[in-house]
C-alpha cells in the first residue's frame, strides 16, 4: 500500500464533479421538461401537427434559440451521463479516454447538426 492513499495527501480524482453535476443534470432537465411542455400545448391548441403548424411555430426566433437551447441542454445532460457510465464502469484509462471523446465529438456534431437544421427552417 502506498503512503498517497491513505491521510491528507491522498489523491482524490473526481471529487470536484459531485454537486455541480447532479444540479446541471437538474437544470438540463427541467429545461427539456419546459420545451416539451410548450411542444405539447401547442399541439393541443393548433389542433395536431402537420407542416404548416411546424413551420409557422419554428418561424419564430424565440422557439428556434428555445428550442437551441433544449438541443443543448439535451446533449449536455448526455454527456454528463455518459461520462460518468464511462467512469464508473470502464477502468483502462485509454478505453476510457477513447470513449469520452467519441462521445464528446458524436454530441458535437449532433450540436453543429441541430444548429444547422434551426436556421434552415
Amino acid at each position: 500500500m502506498s503512503i498517497y492513499n491513505v491521510g491528507p495527501r491522498r489523491l482524490v480524482v473526481g471529487a470536484h464533479y459531485g454537486l455541480k453535476e447532479w444540479l446541471i443534470q437538474r437544470v438540463t432537465a427541467v429545461v427539456m421538461v419546459v420545451f416539451t411542455l410548450i411542444l405539447l400545448g401547442d399541439y393541443v391548441l393548433n389542433g395536431g401537427a402537420n407542416y404548416t403548424a411546424w413551420a409557422s411555430l419554428f418561424s419564430n426566433q424565440f422557439m428556434k434559440l428555445l428550442t437551441l437551447l433544449a438541443f443543448l441542454s439535451l446533449f449536455y445532460h448526455a454527456w454528463v451521463g455518459m461520462r460518468d457510465i464511462w467512469m464508473d464502469y470502464i477502468k483502462p484509462v485509454g478505453t476510457r479516454l477513447t470513449l469520452q471523446a467519441l462521445t464528446a465529438l458524436w454530441l458535437i456534431a449532433c450540436t453543429a447538426y441541430a444548429i444547422q437544421i434551426l436556421w434552415k427552417v
